[in-house]
Order: structure tokens, then C-alpha cells, then sequence
């Protein structure tokens, strides 16, 4: 839980836009900053709708397809957007165990 934490502590900012999510991630230490781009996915779990769902409550379905919430970031979940960037360019960062952060490689 503390390097999920530590991740968090390393976003600068994040852009969203319809197709991608751009993540900032910035050392404390040394100031440099790393860039990440993940597609934006709305929701990587199963939604189950039925035929019947879809005939006979067709704006409840599209709501529950395309408004179901996505986990930018937190400390609970470990299938976040965030943490999905930060896999992406971890080979930038190294973990100090000393300080329990990730420092610029």
C-alpha cells in the first residue's frame, strides 16, 4: 500500500479527454518530470445487459453502460488509471527504501 501511496504522491497533474489520459508524474526530489499517456477505458469490468434489458429499458441500459464511474486514483484500488501510467514508465523511477518514495532514476 505505501508504493500505491507513493505513486499518488508523484502525480503532478493528469489531463483527460475523450480518447487518452495524460499523467504528470513529478520526483520531489529531483524535479523531473515524466509523462505518461494511457487510453482512456471507461470501465475495464463486466457490465452485463441483457436483450430483454435493452428492449424494455433502453435509456436505463445506455445510462448504465456508458455513465458507469472509472477509478482515476486512489488508495483502495490497485486497477487505477493512475497506477495503469505509472506502469507504463516505471523504469524512470527507482524505490527508495529509506525514504519509501520513488526518486528519479
Amino acid at each position: 500500500m505505501a508504493k500505491a501511496k507513493s505513486i499518488i504522491n508523484l502525480l503532478d497533474h493528469v489531463k483527460i479527454d475523450k480518447y487518452y489520459v495524460v499523467c504528470h508524474f513529478k520526483c520531489n526530489i529531483t524535479q523531473k518530470v515524466v509523462v505518461s499517456t494511457v487510453p482512456f477505458e471507461p470501465y475495464s469490468g463486466k457490465i452485463e445487459i441483457t436483450a430483454k434489458d435493452i428492449l424494455l429499458h433502453p435509456i436505463q441500459s445506455y445510462q448504465r453502460y456508458y455513465h458507469t464511474p472509472i477509478m482515476i486514483y486512489g488508495n483502495d484500488c490497485k486497477d487505477t488509471v493512475v497506477l495503469k501510467a505509472f506502469e507504463k514508465i516505471s523504469e524512470y523511477f527507482k524505490w527508495d527504501n529509506e525514504k519509501e518514495i520513488y526518486i528519479y532514476n
